[in-house]
């Protein structure tokens, strides 16, 4: 399941695919965690070998599942901004206070 979530992190994410790699990734790492709760000591040599294997990939794994953290968080920081950039250009004028800005001219 380990080699599974590294190959699942090395392919290319979009934001067309972006839902069903979180998804899969979800469900990779609940179903890796309920066999690591299944482990007990004493380890036999072949557990200790795939512990140790497994403890090279982690650090791997964590890193590229912060790398799409850290792309997600970008991504919806500049949808935000889009979408307020849309809402000026809709109605440019909605934060401007009226007050400013405004004088009567008389003439005597």
């Amino acid at each position: 399941m380990t080699k599974e979530l590294t190959t699942l992190l090395e392919q290319p994410v979009t934001s067309k695919n972006r839902d069903d790699v979180i998804q899969q990734l979800n469900e990779l790492i609940e179903e890796r965690g309920k066999w690591m709760e299944q482990l007990s000591p004493p380890y036999s040599d072949e557990e200790m070998k795939l512990g140790n294997e497994i403890a090279k990939l982690n650090p791997k794994i964590q890193m590229k599942m912060q790398n799409l953290f850290t792309d997600l968080k970008t991504e919806m920081k500049q949808m935000q901004q889009q979408k307020k950039s849309q809402q000026f250009y809709t109605n440019p004028y909605k934060n401007v206070s009226t007050l400013d800005g405004t004088f009567l001219d008389r003439k005597n």
